[in-house]
C-alpha cells in the first residue's frame, strides 16, 4: 500500500492528464454516445454507469463499477483501432472489468436489444 490506498486502487487511478481528457471527452459526446448515455441515464437496468470514465491508462466509455462492466461505442473508423482495443480489453480483463463493444449502426438501429445486452452482461447481483 502507498499512502494508505491498496495496490488495486492505484492500479486502477489514471494519472492527472488522463483525468482531464475524460473530463473534456464529456463535453463533446458523439451521437451514438449521447443516445447510449440517454438510455443507461434512466436506470432501466439497475445499474449506475458512469460516462468517459477514467482507469488507469484508459478512458472508458461508458462504466459500471459496481457490475466491473465496461461499455464501449465503437465508431465507422473503429477497424484500424483492433489490436490497441485488444490490448485494452486484454488489460481491464487482468482488472476483473469485462467490456462489451457495439457499433455506432446497433446503438442506432437496435437501442433495446443494445439495453438487453448489456443487462446480460452485468452479473446478477448487480442487474
Amino acid at each position: 500500500m502507498e499512502g494508505g490506498a491498496p495496490r488495486a486502487e492505484l492500479i486502477l487511478r489514471a494519472p492527472d492528464f488522463i483525468r482531464e481528457r475524460a473530463k473534456d471527452m464529456r463535453r463533446v459526446m458523439t451521437p451514438s454516445e449521447k443516445t447510449l448515455w440517454f438510455l443507461l441515464r434512466r436506470k432501466e437496468l439497475g445499474l449506475y454507469f458512469r460516462r468517459q470514465h477514467p482507469i488507469g491508462p484508459y478512458i472508458l466509455d461508458f462504466y459500471c463499477a459496481a457490475a466491473k462492466l465496461c461499455v464501449e461505442v465503437d465508431g465507422p473508423m473503429h477497424q484500424e483501432r483492433t489490436e490497441r482495443d485488444q490490448r485494452r480489453t486484454a488489460w481491464l480483463a487482468k482488472e476483473g472489468i469485462r467490456v462489451i463493444r457495439f457499433t455506432v449502426d446497433e446503438i442506432g438501429a437496435r437501442p433495446a436489444v443494445v439495453l438487453a445486452t448489456i443487462a446480460r452482461g452485468a452479473p446478477p447481483s448487480t442487474a
